[in-house]
């Protein structure tokens, strides 16, 4: 597979952390070189390579490490042993991670922000729909249209404010 080197700028969401005393994901320490993840005591979880789901691995502790470990009970609460699913790209995952403490990643995150918000607006005040013209040129053109149409309700807006705030007795005299 070739390498593109994109630099991810979207935060990656971590579901396997949890709030109720037991080791989650983070907990364990995932050891590159060696395939393996490693426990809070030192023990090793491995995989039988068997993908599940088209994506994932699972990673398993012996039953015997688990059995004569003193942390068991922060770790495999009913279990036999503990595994750890691991997603076929959690390598891409782990650098996105490592990104999301860049002050260059907080600075790309509060400008997609303001864009999404704006997108949002335009999704449920405007009606606006994927993109029907393409290319960079095509996008460029409908998000013109699309601000056209939007300062025009703006304007609209401003002008029927302008009228509810004047008095029927004030719009009496305009036509004097």
């Amino acid at each position: 597979m070739k390498v593109k080197k994109i630099i991810p700028h979207i935060p990656v969401w971590e579901k396997g952390d949890r709030q109720d005393g037991i080791f989650s994901r983070s907990d364990f320490r995932w050891d590159r070189k060696r395939g393996v993840y490693i426990c809070p005591s030192g023990k090793l979880l491995r995989t039988s390579g068997t993908v599940h789901d088209g994506r994932t691995l699972l990673y398993r502790a012996s039953k015997r490490d688990c059995d004569v470990r003193p942390l068991r009970a922060k770790c495999c609460t009913n279990a036999d042993a503990r595994k750890i699913p691991r997603d076929l790209h959690e390598d891409a995952r782990d650098v996105a991670r490592r990104k999301m403490k860049t002050k260059a990643f907080a600075r790309s995150r509060d400008e997609r922000k303001r864009v999404e918000m704006r997108f949002a607006h335009l999704k449920t005040h405007h009606g606006f729909e994927p993109m029907r013209l393409r290319g960079l040129s095509g996008a460029r053109d409908e998000f013109h249209l699309v601000a056209i149409v939007q300062n025009g309700s703006v304007t609209r807006r401003y002008v029927n404010l302008a009228c509810i705030a004047r008095t029927p007795r004030e719009i009496g005299t305009d036509r004097q």
